[in-house]
């Protein structure tokens, strides 16, 4: 399986497949080895096996996948979250070190509802909203909060980025689609065909998301406010300087994921002056 399909591990992959089918959690797959398979679940397992080794991903196969210890369904509308994405809850937890802190929280195109949920798990009292453009997408993120025990400290609502959300906000979150439209067809056939466009396509230059989540940020951001953004490879530069743009500038480099690449770029909201009305002179028209 691993020279023909390109899987690197497919003992692996077989166990989690064949556990789908059986419909066993890990300590009764492990408890029970000696448990029968019926005719159905050999055919059910083999025909998974021969979808995995023409590429669709595991993660599609079973419907689930796990993200800061915490396990998420998926629906065909929705990105697989994948561990790279973590970097923005490990920079979120580091700008706001607070447990106890209650907080407000926006995650701009949500999809499974990942990032919201495993901050919102990590600070009990804060709240959340969960943005997204796609209705099956936010109906699979609040069926995940829900079956995590969120329900009651979160929203998920349709729409396009921010529009209709008020200001306010402690925190905003966002993995937004960033390949640009013609580097798609280049992508691997996990990703290419099995992944909705509308998460991945980012304009012809794959900032297009950058550009229309920059213009908001700033009425959207409480005083001292953060935005935690996902970047791809090579972004950077490009997304920091639309956020300098709109009076934004970055809290410094990028946090870089395991593989060493920036991937969670910081912005914060300064003080507003105001005699002047811009953001960073001047003295704070707030005291608290």
């Amino acid at each position: 399986m691993r020279r023909l399909a390109g899987v690197e591990t497919p003992e692996r992959e077989a166990r989690h497949l064949l556990k789908a089918v059986l419909g066993f959690s890990d300590i009764e797959f492990i408890a029970r080895p000696d448990a029968p398979v019926s005719p159905q679940h050999t055919a059910q397992a083999l025909d998974l096996a021969s979808r995995r080794a023409n590429g669709e991903p595991l993660a599609r196969l079973i419907g689930r996948r796990e993200f800061w210890s915490l396990d998420f369904a998926l629906a065909p509308e929705t990105l697989v979250p994948r561990p790279e994405t973590e970097t923005l809850v490990e920079a979120a937890l580091a700008v706001f070190p607070d447990r106890g802190a209650a907080l407000r929280v926006l995650d701009l195109g949500t999809g499974t509802g990942a990032l919201l949920a495993a901050f919102l798990s990590e600070r009990p009292n804060a709240l959340g909203i969960g943005v997204d453009l796609s209705d099956g997408a936010a109906r699979q993120a609040h069926a995940n909060l829900a079956s995590l025990g969120l329900a009651n400290r979160s929203a998920i609502i349709v729409g396009n980025w921010a529009e209709a959300i008020k200001g306010g906000f402690d925190l905003v979150l966002s993995n937004p689609p960033y390949i640009s439209r013609g580097e798609i067809v280049a992508l691997d056939t996990e990703v290419r065909v099995h992944d909705p466009l509308l998460a991945l396509d980012g304009g012809d230059d794959g900032l297009a998301a950058y550009r229309a989540i920059a213009r908001v940020l700033p009425r959207l951001l409480r005083e001292g406010g953060r935005a935690i953004l996902e970047l791809g490879i090579g972004q950077e530069a490009e997304v920091a300087h639309l956020l300098e743009h709109v009076g934004l500038p970055p809290d410094g480099p990028a946090r870089r994921d395991l593989g060493g690449i920036p991937r969670a770029i910081v912005t914060i909201a300064a003080p507003v002056c105001v005699p002047c009305g811009k953001k960073g002179l001047g003295t704070p028209d707030r005291t608290d």
